[in-house]
């Protein structure tokens, strides 16, 4: 999914872990979304959790776009060809279907509970469209920041149907990493962890998970405690590294539903804008230039029936650093 923010904001981010005692208390931080828009009068908007100025990663976890229940009556999902660098994206949805081209050549589909996942190290080109058969969309977009020995990796498509673990009153589905005596076998370049928990009315489970991890749970639909704190829909808890146990509870009378993201805190700085992720102010505007001048670096999608995405217009200034609070 592209970033069609007209003005996005430039981020330089990382975090090494705070060195909390694992005996203290897990403290949970809620981090509220904003709404964005897809673009055009009919077009869906999304509920963005990352980034955002109280906190701009998740272990490698950089970008979390939430949207839906959206009846495509409505309008539907259409981003035409964009670029990417940087970064792996992870599409992963809850119903409808979503039609993925790229200039790597792959003619897939997103479809709910499998993961469809792309690799634009030095730079990818993709589009996506809602399909005719979608009557609702309604997932979760992610992007992970690559570590600068593979931030310049090929081109890339995996795709993985993970099948469903059942434990303790919930359905569990790794797409990404291990949770719950299940893995998944798609690569990373820094470990990961992303699944998602589906619980039954009432239900409390208590999962092992690596105490060198940070942790976001983001909330599709219910009221749901993780540790000791209620996080409702389209909101996101953050837990700091340092506890191998995580307690999560359903407290509504239907389903709750929720997608858990882990990995070690990032320590490297990237600079973010629009849809690249690089080091440098100049590797974003190098970036930017080869995507408005066609360079093969981003190469053509094919089948896609229509023009490109620009390039929104850099800001009047070095893209400054901003980083998570320590």
């Amino acid at each position: 999914m592209s970033n069609v923010e007209a003005q996005p904001v430039e981020l330089r981010c990382g975090e090494k872990a705070d060195g909390r005692p694992p005996t203290e208390a897990p403290r949970v931080d809620v981090l509220t979304s904003r709404d964005v828009p897809l673009g055009g009068p009919r077009a869906i908007s999304v509920r963005r959790t990352l980034p955002q100025r109280a906190r701009t990663m998740i272990g490698a976890w950089c970008f979390a776009d939430h949207y839906g229940p959206h009846d495509t009556g409505r309008g539907g999902m259409v981003v035409p060809p964009h670029p990417h660098t940087g970064l792996q994206t992870v599409s992963w949805l809850f119903s409808g279907e979503v039609e993925h081209r790229d200039s790597l050549g792959s003619h897939a589909f997103i479809r709910p509970g499998e993961l469809n996942l792309m690799t634009g190290g030095h730079g990818i080109a993709h589009s996506e469209v809602s399909t005719e058969r979608t009557a609702v969309l309604h997932g979760v977009q992610l992007w992970v920041a690559l570590p600068e020995g593979h931030r310049t990796a090929r081109r890339d498509f995996r795709h993985h149907a993970p099948e469903p673990v059942r434990i303790d009153g919930a359905e569990i589905r790794v797409f990404l990493g291990s949770l719950a005596g299940d893995s998944s076998p798609i690569r990373t370049f820094t470990p990961l962890l992303g699944a998602q928990i589906t619980l039954d009315p009432q239900a409390a489970i208590t999962l092992g998970v690596d105490p060198a991890f940070e942790h976001g749970l983001l909330v599709d639909s219910g009221d749901v405690r993780m540790a000791d704190t209620l996080l409702r829909p389209a909101e996101l808890g953050y837990l700091r590294p340092g506890t191998d146990t995580l307690a999560i509870t359903n407290e509504s009378s239907a389903p709750a539903r929720m997608v858990l993201l882990g990995g070690p805190p990032f320590g490297e700085e990237i600079v973010m804008w629009w849809n690249f992720v690089g080091r440098t102010h100049e590797d974003i505007v190098q970036a930017r230039e080869d995507w408005e001048a066609a360079s093969e670096r981003f190469g053509a999608v094919e089948g896609y029936p229509g023009d490109r995405l620009p390039a929104p217009a850099l800001p009047n200034a070095t893209l400054k650093p901003r980083g998570n609070p320590r």
